[in-house]
């Protein structure tokens, strides 16, 4: 059967009539799905970079993780100051050596290496637009310990004590200034209570974004590849956010002076933090109450080896993971061959978590039950501590080996 040119041209005209209609269908499909919609309903944890930034530098650097079925999150500050292996120079350099706003992927290439996790989004506040935005937002309230009191570069930085609202000029102040001899974690804590404030009032706020024109007044204090329907989406999301129960993290590590440079260089080849954070994600995605959020436990580390400094490094460590330690010092001796756990919190799963990190299973309830290698009575029963660890010959400063 012969075709006829007319019979050509009607399905050449068909075919462009189906490619134009998929082309509509796919355009209004990419203008029309929302990227934070759709890892929201996947249920997986969503991990947001939130950069504040003064002179083009990094001023406070926070990753927010949030899990859409628990409605938890919980907050990592990291530090300018991280050493890290920068991998474009192959040289051991500052975290925020490579951070360019316009370029904000090497940045965030970075912290998702430190982390172990990968970043969905990125919102970039540069001290001009965190004053606009705290203006926006009628205000920020936040609790500040000591009143402050001090000239510096002819302006005086004023702040009274007790709970505070701040307003925009007052907090782009208040998250920038340094005070001589000023406590390095004195000034992370300040910025971090500044961050959760702002966190908190954005929450509370968050219906005024329900009108357009203040939705689009608002997105554009904002650097972020977001559109102004994801962020708002995104900002929807966080009104479930119980910030009294949200903890920030600091990475930690040992300082130590690279090539002329003062540096924070995580624990263990930076294994250590990557263990942190699978074990809150852990407890974000818990269905059941996990104690990184519900319950935070107190512990006493007693350093039962001769192994000088044993127990504060280890403090340290656990800190790291979000516990209270009340107490540091050294056991009734020395010589423990086994490293032990005493748990009075009376939750099972809480003292398993506990133990998971260092691969403990030398575990009893109470002291008064608990036995010496010798199998004579530990000493001194009072109550001090929900967990009480004694360090034994056995723990290499991370981990129980040979349990």
């Amino acid at each position: 059967m012969k075709l006829f040119k007319g019979d050509a041209s009607v399905l050449l005209l068909a075919l462009i009539v189906l490619l134009l209609i998929a082309g509509v269908i796919l355009i209004f499909h990419i203008f029309s799905s929302n990227p934070v919609d759709d890892l929201l309903n996947k249920g997986v944890v969503v991990n947001i970079l939130f950069v504040i930034e003064n002179d083009r530098m990094p001023l406070s650097t926070y990753v927010l993780m949030y899990y859409p079925v628990t409605k938890r999150a919980a907050i990592y500050d990291i530090p300018g100051d991280i050493g890290l292996l920068i991998a474009r120079t192959n040289l051991v350099d500052r975290i925020d050596s490579v951070y360019d706003s316009s370029k904000i992927n090497n940045f965030q290439n970075e912290i998702e290496k430190l982390l172990g996790v990968k970043i969905d989004f990125s919102i970039v506040i540069t001290k001009d637009n965190l004053v606009s935005i705290v203006d926006f937002l009628e205000g920020v309230e936040i609790f500040i310990p000591t009143p402050v009191s001090y000239m510096e570069n002819n302006e005086i930085i004023l702040f009274p004590s007790g709970m505070t609202v701040l307003d925009g000029d007052k907090a782009g102040l208040f998250a920038v200034y340094s005070l001589p001899n000023e406590d390095s974690d004195m000034e992370i804590s300040r910025r971090q209570r500044f961050f959760l404030g702002l966190l908190n009032r954005q929450i509370q706020m968050n219906d005024m974004f329900k009108n357009k024109q203040a939705a689009k007044a608002y997105y554009s204090f904002f650097k972020t590849s977001m559109n102004q329907n994801s962020l708002m989406r995104l900002f929807e999301e966080f009104n479930h956010i119980d910030t009294d129960r949200v903890n920030i993290q600091s990475v930690s590590g040992n300082l130590r002076e690279v090539s002329g440079k003062r540096l924070i260089i995580p624990l263990y080849e930076g294994n250590l933090i990557k263990d942190i954070v699978r074990q809150t994600i852990d407890a974000l995605t818990r269905e059941i109450e996990g104690f990184f959020i519900e319950q935070t436990l107190t512990v006493e580390v007693l350093n039962g080896t001769a192994v000088n400094g044993l127990a504060g490094r280890t403090a340290d460590m656990l800190s790291g993971f979000g516990y209270v330690i009340i107490s540091t010092g050294n056991a009734d001796r020395n010589d423990y061959d086994q490293t032990m756990i005493i748990h009075r919190s009376g939750d099972e799963n809480l003292v398993n978590d506990f133990a998971d990190i260092i691969r403990c299973r030398n575990i009893s309830q109470d002291f008064s039950q608990v036995l010496q290698d010798d199998g004579s009575a530990v000493r001194g029963t009072e109550y001090k501590a929900d967990i009480t660890l004694i360090i034994g010959r056995n723990f290499n400063g991370r981990h129980v080996v040979g349990n």
